[in-house]
């Protein structure tokens, strides 16, 4: 009977096994072999190199530029997303009714294509655009707002985080429906204010859909591509040259398979220790506060 009941269990896990295996181990196992080599992805002849791939890469300006271009949309995104997602789930769970119309509209965004986004917000940033000619005819102004270092930043962070923050919003709204209303009559009960109440209450106490929220939202920062490739193709001068805009760069213009492989194993490594740096500041804050 156990090895029966084992023989189902591997059964019924193939498929994830499988998938996993095709997908994930085998490109890696590629992408391994392919940072020790000088490959152009179209001549017949592999050279091995070595780490040389890795060396160079470690010494390249642009992929300095990767790697401080992804802490700083960390750190312009992330706040940015929580603080919307925040508004849009506290706004939405004090409805009286109709809450889920609500969190639809707001979800839809997140549905969207991101190049379908990045177009209609480099049309609306355009030099010739109805906001660009107001501002130029009423206020003088002539802004280039993707040629600016910290507007092409900030206008690519609000976007993702306009797409995301719905998504993020059903999270912290499914937690502020698990917390009981009778904490809330004994805070006010005591005196406290809505901010304090909201500030020494609701969050601690939303935690676990923060705490989501939060290495989600950090995985976003290191995965931007689509709306950096769309508006600003990584410029002006590096300045939103994210990790998978350099390794596209090298891999599909100048064809480097082998360095931008050593690349992207960098970037792994770099994305995994961040995301577990953050993840344990986050479990230490949450110790603090009662979670364990």
């Amino acid at each position: 009977m156990k090895n029966k009941n084992n023989k189902l269990g591997w059964f019924f896990t193939s498929p994830y096994l499988i998938f996993t295996a095709i997908f994930f181990l085998i490109p890696l196992v590629w992408a391994i072999w392919l940072s020790l080599t000088d490959w152009n992805m179209m001549s017949p002849d592999i050279n091995f190199v070595g780490l040389d791939n890795f060396k160079k890469a470690l010494t390249s300006k642009s992929v300095h530029a990767a790697f401080f271009v992804t802490y700083k949309f960390l750190i312009v995104f992330v706040p940015m997303a929580l603080l919307l997602s925040m508004l849009v789930a506290v706004l939405v769970n004090g409805l009286p009714r109709f809450k889920g119309l609500y969190l639809v509209a707001f979800f839809l965004p997140y549905l969207s294509s991101g190049v379908v986004t990045s177009l209609i917000v480099k049309g609306l940033l355009s030099y010739n655009s109805p906001l660009n000619v107001f501002l130029r005819n009423q206020f003088g102004l002539d802004v280039d707002w993707l040629g600016t270092p910290m507007s092409a930043l900030f206008i690519i962070s609000l976007m993702i985080a306009w797409k995301m923050s719905g998504y993020y919003a059903l999270i912290l709204i499914s937690g502020l429906a698990s917390i009981n209303d009778e904490i809330y009559e004994a805070a006010a009960m005591d005196g406290s204010g809505r901010f304090r109440t909201f500030w020494k209450v609701t969050i601690p106490m939303l935690y676990p859909a923060l705490f989501t929220v939060l290495v989600l939202a950090v995985g976003v920062s290191f995965g931007i591509f689509t709306e950096v490739y769309q508006l600003t193709g990584g410029g002006p001068n590096f300045a939103t040259n994210t990790w998978q805009m350099e390794i596209y760069n090298q891999a599909f213009i100048n064809l480097k398979s082998g360095y931008a492989s050593a690349i992207s194993l960098i970037a792994a490594v770099v994305t995994f220790a961040s995301i577990g740096v953050i993840k344990k500041l986050l479990e230490k804050w949450g110790e603090r506060n009662g979670w364990t």
